[in-house]
């Protein structure tokens, strides 16, 4: 953890602030180190380098319409009354050899041509088949037969409706990207579009940062998996199930662990065996001032430097109270011979959420390898559009969520401000954001929204 951002002031019982964590997560997480994956592998990872055209993009002049590859004189003053007839002399399919091995369209002659295949030599243009008889010495047709059907279409004659300017309907060597292009920057994040143009530019593998890996624990002994019985006492583990769900809208690879019962060395073992498939931990509950805070228990005392393995290697987790609601109870700090970092939040479940947002899904990112101003989610202005002003505690920064109009530039509060209202998070597409020094927010107000959509 970085010293120059703990507060100058000291003391079991100081405040940071949300500026101040998050400002230390982010100074200790390093982007991971990159590696060489295949292209389906890479998606959603950051480029680290430049990926530079090898060759144009299409490789030659091809057919943009299935039709006619004609050259333009034959086809001037065409129309239906006095048709263009020319000699049709073969068939370029796509996927044909190239100039040398193609067709030739001479003086008076067409060849049919499919999307994609490239123009033959001595074709100026292509006219589609719907401007043509298809060789049927009829009318204009809407499709070609196919050729296994009728071979003969490959040959005799065909009666051409319209004219056709030069290059209509001819995809141009180059037109996509030229060779020595640059195809895509280093820091360019890995979608279905960016890795076709790769495979189009014949790119097998590309550079990049890995997709971190998060492992989520929860801890609770009340709680219990979704689709079990409960018995008095006991709550389902929703926390769990909304984290790792965060994280990989996060970018990440993440791995549900179930919930861990209120018991220190069990926790310490779980996250013990974890480390193996973890670039991040996150936990959830158990951090706050309780008799059976386990996270705070079997985490507080690791970090003895004569210790080899395990977590305690080189390791140390600080817990904190921050100057928020929700979300006062936080930790941080590595674990590991690795040094892997972990974070701990709380277990109320809007307090768990609001703290991934805020802290765990800018640390993801940066593992990520994204740019800083990017690692956080949106923020906007909006009226605040609301039946009586909202109240908000002295020196706490307060996370309320809401529902934002980005058109109409407003945001409505919805739910309460209690940390167990999952109804109303799962309402909510924004955080409205009170600072501080703020106790009061009238109807009307301007105010910070976080966006989460």
């Amino acid at each position: 953890m970085s010293s120059a951002t703990t507060p100058s002031a000291t003391g079991q019982h100081q405040l940071w602030s949300v500026d101040e964590h998050l400002d230390d997560i982010l100074t200790t997480v390093q982007p991971l180190d990159p590696i060489e994956l295949q292209l389906l592998d890479a998606q959603g990872c950051v480029l680290v380098e430049d990926v530079t055209v090898p060759v144009s993009l299409p490789p030659f002049d091809n057919s943009s319409m299935d039709g006619y590859a004609v050259r333009v004189a034959d086809v001037a003053g065409a129309s239906e009354e006095f048709p263009a007839v020319l000699t049709v002399i073969g068939d370029v399919a796509a996927g044909a050899a190239g100039p040398d091995g193609q067709l030739s369209v001479g003086p008076g002659q067409a060849a049919r041509i499919m999307t994609g295949a490239p123009l033959p030599p001595g074709a100026e243009a292509v006219v589609p088949v719907e401007w043509t008889d298809g060789g049927l010495g009829a009318g204009p047709v809407s499709s070609m037969t196919a050729h296994s059907a009728a071979p003969e279409g490959a040959s005799g004659e065909v009666r051409v409706h319209r004219p056709a300017q030069a290059r209509a309907h001819v995809r141009a060597q180059g037109s996509d990207v030229q060779a020595g292009d640059r195809a895509l920057a280093a820091g360019a994040v890995l979608g279905p579009p960016q890795i076709a143009l790769l495979a189009a530019i014949g790119r097998g593998t590309v550079r990049v940062r890995p997709r971190p890996r998060v492992v989520v624990v929860s801890t609770g002994s009340e709680l219990v998996q979704p689709g079990e019985q409960l018995a008095d006492g006991q709550i389902y583990d929703s926390n769990s199930f909304a984290l790792t769900a965060a994280a990989r809208d996060a970018g990440a690879i993440a791995y549900r662990v179930g919930a861990v019962a209120d018991d220190a060395e069990t926790l310490r073992s779980t996250i013990e065996d974890q480390l193996i498939r973890a670039d991040l931990i996150v936990t959830t509950g158990g951090v706050s001032v309780g008799a059976y805070d386990v996270v705070k228990e079997a985490l507080t005392s690791i970090g003895d430097p004569d210790e080899e393995d395990g977590l305690g290697a080189g390791s140390g987790v600080e817990f904190r109270k921050l100057a928020m609601q929700p979300g006062k109870p936080q930790g941080f700090g590595s674990v590991g011979p690795d040094h892997t970092p972990l974070l701990a939040l709380p277990g109320n479940p809007v307090s768990s959420y609001v703290s991934f947002e805020l802290f765990v899904r800018p640390a993801v990112r940066t593992l990520m390898g994204l740019p800083a101003e990017s690692v956080q989610r949106p923020r906007a202005r909006a009226e605040l559009a609301a039946d009586k002003a909202l109240t908000s505690p002295s020196g706490r920064r307060q996370f309320l969520r809401g529902v934002y109009d980005a058109e109409a530039g407003r945001v409505a509060p919805v739910g309460g401000s209690g940390s167990h209202l999952v109804a109303a998070l799962a309402q909510a597409d924004a955080l409205i954001v009170v600072p501080e020094d703020v106790t009061s927010v009238e109807p009307g107000t301007e105010v910070d929204v976080v966006v989460l959509g």
